[in-house]
This record gives structure tokens, sequence and C-alpha cells, in this order.
């Protein structure tokens, strides 16, 4: 089992990766970042995507829809935003964040290897 600095940095050495955060979205709190920069402040883009979250979860209880959210794709013009809403032991109410650069990044593994840290992550 992997703690959250470990579970960051696997994230990050996803290809493509320009910066990681697990973060709380019952507060909107990053309980941690890495990467990131100038460019991409992880603890603004932390509670930005904390309402994103809010809102689906919102509108699938308005749907009456009784499936979970596995995650949640933001495509810009230059890059990925991939949340992934946590479901393993002690991580309910949590995501994980990850920014991608689109020209480096494979979408489709940089999701499953995503699955595959969010398996490992034990809070």
């Amino acid at each position: 089992m992997a703690n959250t600095e470990t579970t960051l940095k696997e994230a990050t050495a996803i290809e493509g990766a320009i910066g990681a955060a697990l973060v709380d979205y019952t507060s909107g709190m990053a309980l941690g970042t890495i990467g990131g920069g100038k460019d991409l402040d992880l603890n603004v883009a932390a509670a930005g995507n904390t309402d994103v979250v809010r809102a689906k979860v919102r509108t699938m209880e308005h749907l009456g829809l009784k499936d979970e959210i596995e995650d949640i794709l933001i495509t810009l013009g230059s890059q990925y935003h991939l949340i992934r809403l946590m479901k393993g032991r002690g991580t309910n109410g949590l995501f994980l964040y990850l920014a991608l650069d689109k020209e480096r990044a494979n979408l489709a593994m940089a999701r499953h290897q995503l699955k595959k840290i969010e398996a490992e992550l034990e809070i």
C-alpha cells in the first residue's frame, strides 16, 4: 500500500504529467501536491475541480443515477485534466487530479496507470 507522497510521485511519473494532487472534495483542500509550477497552481486547481466533482455528483443525484463516477476528463487545447474519484478503503470524498501535456501523454495509458495507482493508495 502506498502513502500520499508515493502516490503523487507515481502519478507524476506518468508520461506527459505536469502535476498531480490528492484532493478532499468535501473541503476543496489539497492533501498533497507535486509539480505544477507558475502556469498551474495545483491548490487553485484542487479547489476549482472540487466544484466540478460536486456539480457532477449533484447532477447524478437529480437524475436518479445509481452509478459511480470513475473519472472526469477535461480537455484543453494543450492539456488533459483527469479527475479520478477514489473508491478504496478510507478514501471516500477524495480524488486524484492529474494534469497532462496533451502532446506527450497517452490518455488511455494515463487513465489505466492512474486507476492502478489509486488501487494502491491507503490513507
